[in-house]
């Protein structure tokens, strides 16, 4: 029981920083999207530095983790709700590829998309976090 309450703080902690980035990065976006061009530079370094430093590897952790809770308790892989959560997650990955995507586009140019473009796109980990914690804690199915 021990290990799996390691892993489990190790999961949710990984969570926690993986999202800090989720929320953080599109705002980047805003700010590049609205701000003049001698800001531009600072600006893509901060996401560039997020996005590798602290997204990337926060994303694998909470993988890596999650799939070491799977295994330590296999009766999991059995419950409707964690296939759930893990579609959601694959989601969640999917949403991350496409923030890196918008980064190098606005890397290219910085008015590829409109502020109020990334204000909208910003909402959608925080749908995603809604629904997946609600899965973890209620199990309904």
């Amino acid at each position: 029981m021990e290990t799996y309450l390691i892993l489990k703080t190790l999961h949710l902690i990984s969570m926690v920083a993986w999202f800090a980035g989720l929320f953080y990065l599109p705002r980047i976006f805003v700010y590049l999207a609205e701000s003049p061009p001698a800001a531009h530079p600072t600006l893509h370094t901060m996401a560039r530095k997020l996005s590798h430093y602290i997204m990337l590897p926060a994303a694998a952790a909470t993988w890596a983790f999650g799939l070491a809770l799977m295994l330590s308790q296999p009766y999991l892989l059995q419950q409707g709700w964690l296939h759930a959560k893990l579609g959601l997650v694959l989601l969640l990955t999917a949403y991350q590829v496409s923030l890196e995507f918008f980064r190098l586009q606005l890397l290219q140019n910085p008015k590829t998309r409109s502020g109020k473009f990334f204000r909208y796109y910003n909402e959608v980990p925080t749908l995603l976090l809604i629904t997946i914690i609600t899965l973890a804690v209620f199990k309904p199915f």
